[in-house]
């Protein structure tokens, strides 16, 4: 009976026991051993937190790793087993859209200068250096003592003189509109066929050189019929009491010297500083008021004044270099009227040639005139538009010389319209004048007539209908181009071939 189960006397001793300890756990401890006691169990509870902690960030971060990693093999197998193709166009169809032809155009570049780096190398090779300066020199002085050339230039300031004095009469009613008209007519015939006649007439006027002369007679004549049409039409809103015009920012009055805001009307912009401001500004069309630019901006002159002087030196070590020998191994095939190396002489010639021509386009229109234009301060330089984008024979016309094409809209094809011509007709007339400049400035110097510039001239009505109509886009850019790159060396080869025959022949003869 001493030891029982369930209920039993053993049972309620150890509960007695247990309830003791208890007690005895609960009874007070000196300060030092409670603080002891509870640093240590607040130690070790601390720890276990902490290491389970650990052990769950531990858990959680392999946990995600292993999701991230399946989804990645996921999505791996799903790009596999998903369709590569698409309904997509190869990027040279036109259909693509695609415009970004940057590298082939530079791949076009590095062929171009590795092609004709060959030929320069087989030139040099056959002919040597056949650059001389000097040779050029005397091309326009022949005679070192007359100087023909600049003689005739000097002498284009008379013409000048005799339109500022006839406008000045006119302006004071000395002279009626009939007669002031019959001056400045005499005047511009005689600035047409005088200069024509010396070439013709003086051996030691060069071929260069009359090219020369001529072309400053011609700008000269451009210039005084656009300075007699203005001061008229200044003349008749005077009569009719219409709105003053302001003068030429070119001729300044007192008030402009010091800074005023006030111009001169008509008759002011008569005087001679005026007249000469306009001869020399790289325009055809005469104003009253032209743009002006602030200042001369000395780093861009001499920038362009650089381009000139190698462009220039450039130009002609290209054409001693390189055109010269073509055209001389072209007489033979010409002279015994052999087609195949005819054309094979004519596309040797074609690219020297359109590349020459590139350059003087460049050396004339762009830094030639935009530095005369820095240098007077003349504010309009848009000489050029993008006439290389032309799609027609039309644009490109309107647009490579601007200065010539203002003059013909203001001076000659809108006047035509006004008297009842048709826009064909009037268009006719301006290709015909032009085509007869050109034949002026080549045959004269040339001293023979054979008409291949006038013909090519005319030519361009019926490729410009042609183009017009037949081609579009690309494709008439491309007939632009070839007119241009083919056209113009069959023409040099027929005035080279003419002039070998007329001359040169019969000497050896």
């Amino acid at each position: 009976m001493g030891e029982s189960d369930g209920n039993g006397p053993l049972t309620r001793r150890r509960r007695a026991t247990l309830s003791a300890g208890r007690g005895a756990s609960l009874t007070p401890m000196n300060g030092r051993s409670a603080a002891a006691f509870q640093g240590t169990d607040t130690a070790d509870i601390s720890s276990k937190d902490g290491g389970q902690q650990g052990k769950r960030d531990r858990s959680l971060e392999t946990v995600r790793s292993t999701s991230k990693s399946k989804k990645k093999r996921r999505s791996d197998i799903s790009d596999t087993l998903s369709s590569c193709h698409k309904t997509r166009q190869s990027l040279l169809s036109s259909a693509s859209g695609y415009k970004n032809y940057r590298g082939v155009l530079n791949w076009c570049v590095v062929m171009l200068v590795l092609s004709n780096a060959r030929l320069f190398l087989e030139n040099l090779l056959r002919h040597g250096i056949l650059v001389d300066p000097i040779q050029v020199i005397s091309l326009f002085l022949n005679d070192p003592y007359s100087w023909p050339a600049a003689c005739l230039v000097i002498v284009s300031n008379v013409f000048v003189l005799v339109a500022l004095y006839t406008e000045r009469q006119l302006s004071k009613g000395s002279l009626s509109e009939l007669a002031g008209f019959l001056v400045h007519c005499i005047n511009m015939a005689i600035m047409l066929t005088f200069p024509a006649a010396v070439v013709l007439l003086v051996p030691s006027v060069t071929p260069v050189g009359g090219v020369f002369v001529l072309g400053t007679y011609t700008i000269l004549l451009l210039k005084l019929y656009s300075y007699k049409d203005v001061n008229m039409w200044c003349r008749e809103l005077s009569n009719v009491k219409a709105k003053k015009l302001a003068r030429s920012l070119s001729c300044p009055s007192a008030q402009h010297l010091n800074g005023g805001d006030g111009q001169v009307c008509y008759p002011g912009n008569l005087s001679l500083r005026d007249m000469y401001y306009f001869v020399f500004a790289p325009t055809l069309c005469y104003e009253l008021n032209f743009p002006r630019s602030p200042t001369i901006r000395m780093s861009f002159l001499l920038r362009r004044l650089f381009e000139m002087l190698f462009f220039t030196q450039l130009l002609v070590a290209l054409t001693q270099q390189w055109m010269i020998p073509i055209i001389q191994s072209s007489m033979k095939p010409l002279e015994d009227m052999d087609l195949s190396r005819m054309t094979e002489r004519l596309l040797r010639l074609a690219v020297p040639n359109h590349l020459l021509w590139l350059m003087f386009f460049y050396w004339f229109f762009h830094s030639s005139l935009n530095f005369t234009a820095e240098l007077l301060r003349f504010g309009d330089r848009q000489f050029y538009k993008d006439w290389w984008n032309s799609e027609s024979v039309t644009y490109f016309w309107q647009n490579w010389n601007i200065p010539v094409h203002k003059w013909c809209l203001r001076h000659f094809y809108k006047p035509l319209l006004r008297r009842g011509f048709s826009k064909m007709v009037s268009q006719s007339a301006v290709f015909f004048l032009s085509a007869f400049f050109h034949e002026y400035l080549v045959s004269v110097p040339l001293r023979m007539f054979r008409l291949w510039a006038f013909m090519g001239m005319m030519a361009q009505l019926p490729l410009a209908w042609f183009v017009g109509h037949f081609l579009r886009g690309n494709y008439g850019n491309a007939a632009v181009w070839m007119s241009l790159i083919i056209g113009q060396p069959f023409a040099v080869l027929m005035y080279v071939h003419d002039y070998y025959v007329l001359h040169y022949r019969q000497e050896t003869d």
